[in-house]
């Protein structure tokens, strides 16, 4: 089985997630956190960009704890 490697947390305020591509530097804070979905595939949410930040806070903090949820189940389920 292979091992299954977890989401990175969720950047401190203020602070963003960059990836490199190419030698350059891009943002990936305007689409939100990654949703595990059901069947182990990951998806966003599409209207992240939409949202206020006390409705991104809220959202956020679902998603976590669902995340976590998902992953358990999927775990425990071998996949």
């Amino acid at each position: 089985m292979s091992e299954r490697l977890g989401l990175p947390a969720p950047p401190a305020d203020g602070e963003k997630t960059t990836v490199q591509v190419n030698g350059e530097s891009l943002s990936l804070d305007h689409l939100g956190p990654m949703v595990v979905n059901s069947d182990g595939t990951l998806s966003r949410i599409q209207n992240w960009e939409g949202m206020s930040q006390i409705e991104r806070e809220k959202t956020l903090r679902l998603i976590v704890k669902r995340n976590r949820q998902r992953l358990d189940k999927l775990q425990s389920e071998g996949k």
